[in-house]
Order: structure tokens, then C-alpha cells, then sequence
């Protein structure tokens, strides 16, 4: 039997493999560049702009398909409850896990999903997606532990977790929107 059930999860595996690595590779990097950038006063547009290219993808990619009224509206919930986060999270800093594990955790939740779909047995994937999400972000803080310039946060394994429980609800609550308006009526 093969390791992927279909290229569509090989592919979701492979990004996150990638965005793991972009995470890991530049953990000793990313406070000297945070101190470059709040030293030049671009910390917040460049995260301003993250955010903006952020919803850019997410808009494009939902404009290749008609959403209805109920899609929408879970769009919009979820770009609320984005936007309220990143708003009170004063470190920009600390905004990067939002991103990071979002992202983390939906391509994890994605590539076990299409898993389950193509008949693999996957219990529970967005229970599982969390878990191993999270089991990453501590691997995450124990690189940075060994790191010399960077420390162990548990405040930071919470952000990972909370990012990635966000991001798991959201897709869910996507797909849910999507299959509600593809029920026909009662008769």
C-alpha cells in the first residue's frame, strides 16, 4: 500500500514538511531580524503586510468557486475573529505563531482529511491535526531551547496550540458552510 493515499495529500504533507522547515531554519534568525525591523519602525507594516498578502490568497483562492450566503458569513466571522487577535496580541512577535500554526494546522488537518476521504483510516483528523500541530510547536520551543540566544516559552506552546485550534475550527466550519448550502430543500 502506498504512503499517500493521493497526490492531493502528498502535496498538503510536503507543505507542511516546507513550512516546518522555513519555521525551524530561521528560529535562530528571527529575533535579530525582529530587532532590525523594529529598529527601522517596519515591524508593524511588515506585519500589516503579511496579514494583507494573507488575505489576498485566501480571497483569491475562495474566489475560484461561488460561495453562498452561509460561506460568507463564516468567511467574515473568521477574518473578525483573525483580526481581533492579531489586534490585541501586542508583540508582534508573538503574531507570528498566530500565522505559523494556522497554517501548520490546516495542512496537517487538509492532508488528513483527503486521507479519510480516500478510505485510509484517520480517527478523529481534526482531533489528531491539533495534537500533532501542537506536538510541532513544542518541538518548536525545544529547538529554542537549545538555541542561545532564544528560550523555552510555555506561553509560546499555548499560542501554538490556541493558533492551531483556531485554524482547525475555521476550516471546519468552512466545510460545514459549504455542505449546508449543498443540501436540497425538505420537501
Amino acid at each position: 500500500m502506498p504512503l499517500f493515499s493521493s497526490r492531493r495529500e502528498r502535496r498538503l504533507w510536503i507543505a507542511t514538511l516546507l513550512v516546518l522547515i522555513a519555521i525551524y531554519a530561521t528560529l535562530g534568525l528571527a529575533p535579530r531580524l525582529a530587532g532590525l525591523l523594529r529598529q527601522s519602525g517596519l515591524i508593524g507594516i511588515s506585519f500589516t503586510l503579511g496579514l494583507v498578502l494573507t488575505a489576498v490568497a485566501i480571497l483569491l483562492h475562495g474566489l475560484r468557486r461561488r460561495a453562498g450566503k452561509t460561506e460568507v458569513f463564516v468567511w467574515v466571522g473568521i477574518a473578525a475573529a483573525y483580526l481581533l487577535l492579531f489586534a490585541r496580541i501586542q508583540l508582534p512577535e508573538e503574531r507570528s505563531h498566530l500565522i505559523e500554526y494556522s497554517l501548520v494546522a490546516v495542512l496537517i488537518f487538509e492532508a488528513l482529511r483527503e486521507r479519510k476521504q480516500q478510505g485510509r483510516h484517520v480517527p478523529l483528523p481534526a482531533l489528531l491535526a491539533l495534537l500533532i500541530s501542537s506536538l510541532l510547536g513544542l518541538v518548536d520551543e525545544g529547538i529554542q531551547a537549545l538555541l542561545p540566544n532564544r528560550v523555552f516559552d510555555p506561553l509560546d506552546l499555548l499560542f501554538n496550540f490556541l493558533a492551531a485550534l483556531m485554524a482547525i475550527t475555521a476550516s471546519s466550519a468552512l466545510s460545514w458552510a459549504r455542505n449546508f448550502r449543498r443540501k436540497p430543500p425538505a420537501t
